[in-house]
């Protein structure tokens, strides 16, 4: 996923995800629409387009972070959103924590 530890408002962290099914990575080189949804800690939603690391049959979806998107510390939640020709499909969820800076 991202680095090691994540802090507020950080510009530039990579959020690297890897969609598999049952622990094998899923093509996903197919997708038309390839979205991050990022649940923060005070419930609200931040939806951002993803891109392939390569071209997609790897599985990897990526978002690098730009002003505004760390905006609170705590808990987050995200999940990929898949569209297809065929119909649309999300991820597992994962969580990481957003921590306070000192100043």
């Amino acid at each position: 996923m991202a680095a090691d530890e994540i802090h507020l408002n950080d510009i530039g962290t990579t959020f690297l995800i890897t969609v598999q099914d049952a622990s094998i990575t899923t093509d996903i080189s197919s997708a038309v629409t390839k979205q991050i949804i990022f649940r923060k800690p005070d419930g609200s939603i931040l939806t951002v387009d993803g891109s392939f690391t390569t071209d997609g049959i790897d599985g990897k979806v990526q978002y690098s972070t730009v002003s505004g998107d760390l905006n609170q510390t705590g808990l987050w939640k995200l999940q990929v959103y898949l569209v297809f020709s065929g119909g649309s499909w999300k991820s597992d969820i994962q969580s990481f924590t957003v921590f306070p800076n000192l100043n």
